[in-house]
């Protein structure tokens, strides 16, 4: 049987960016390092298939640190975590190892640093997301307001309307943020803002990859986790740039074949979590039911890597 033709755009950049890429070795390293068990503190980047092939070669992942034995070693996820969580560790003498983001740690410093000059935060981020949570744990109670949107923004009651600064999550979708940020400026003209954009080089890369290829295609499915922030963005990001029918999808068993029943044209991306391998499992999967044509939508290149923690380059 003649199977129909599909003309495919693969978004580029897409998947895994350095700090996820980096958060994995370190995960790998410490294996390597101290052998099985190796314990995780939240699930070390949000994604199913990269925590599970983590688990078989003797990662535990837990949600607490009281989840952890003293004597093995605990690695914090990529999302970063509250102050306290390293302190306690410490205090329990516990080896551990920081996979937070370069990235998501810069943010953290940036909080420190106006903090320290007397200026009360705004973090525009998504309430209980591990980021969210780490990033305001770099602060006193009380020292971080959080806002998801501009409606909260005119509910504020800061502290000293004069004496603010705001920052971001990292994963957020760019437009959306500049109006929460239009709204900040426009209530508090003395907001001070980060000398550079929160929202991380990989999450606007491919955001705009996904804005380049909505007009080209029937349909946009993007590889990602549900509870991964940057891949639900770009299925947001893809809705808004015109495309009718933007999903998210884990892997290939996931796809809705008959709601892209007509379709011609499909558009395919990954977020910043979710490794190659799934990718081309969903390249496959579109190969068995139509002739497919690939063509890719680059719309930036990058070449960004971080080292891993000296202690995992170090001998046992």
């Amino acid at each position: 049987m003649t199977r129909p033709a599909l003309q495919l755009y693969l978004a580029a950049p897409r998947g895994f960016c350095a700090g996820v890429d980096r958060a994995i070795k370190i995960v790998e390293m410490a294996l390597q390092k101290w052998g099985a068990p190796v314990y995780v503190r939240h699930e070390i980047v949000h994604n199913r298939f990269v925590v599970d092939g983590l688990r078989e070669k003797g990662a535990v992942f837990v949600e607490e640190l009281d989840e952890c034995p003293p004597d093995r070693p605990v690695i914090f996820s990529a999302h970063g975590v509250p102050k306290s969580v390293p302190a306690e560790a410490a205090r329990r003498e516990m080896v551990y190892v920081d996979a937070t983001c370069p990235l998501v740690s810069k943010v953290h410093i940036e909080a420190e640093r106006h903090h320290a000059n007397g200026l009360q935060m705004v973090m525009i981020g998504h309430a209980g997301h591990p980021e969210t949570l780490g990033t305001m744990g770099q602060l006193p109670e009380g020292e971080v307001l959080l806002v998801e949107t501009e409606a909260d923004v005119a509910r504020l009651t800061p502290r000293d309307p004069g004496k603010l600064a705001f920052i971001t999550q990292t994963t957020l979708s760019v437009d959306d943020t500049a109006g929460i940020v239009a709204a900040l400026k426009a209530r508090f003209p003395a907001i001070v803002g980060p000398h550079k954009e929160d929202i991380c080089y990989a999450t606007t890369n491919r955001q705009q990859a996904v804005k380049a290829m909505a007009p080209l295609v029937d349909a946009i499915l993007v590889i990602g986790a549900p509870n991964s922030s940057n891949s639900r963005r770009l299925v947001e990001v893809g809705a808004a740039a015109g495309c009718a029918y933007s999903q998210l999808v884990q892997r290939a068993t996931d796809i809705d074949w008959r709601a892209l029943e007509g379709v011609s044209s499909v558009g395919v991306t990954a977020g910043a979590s979710a490794p190659e391998v799934l990718v081309n499992e969903v390249l496959d999967a579109f190969r068995a039911r139509y002739d497919v044509t690939i063509e890719p939508v680059e719309t930036a290149t990058e070449n960004v890597e971080f080292k891993v923690p000296r202690t995992l380059r170090e001998p046992a």
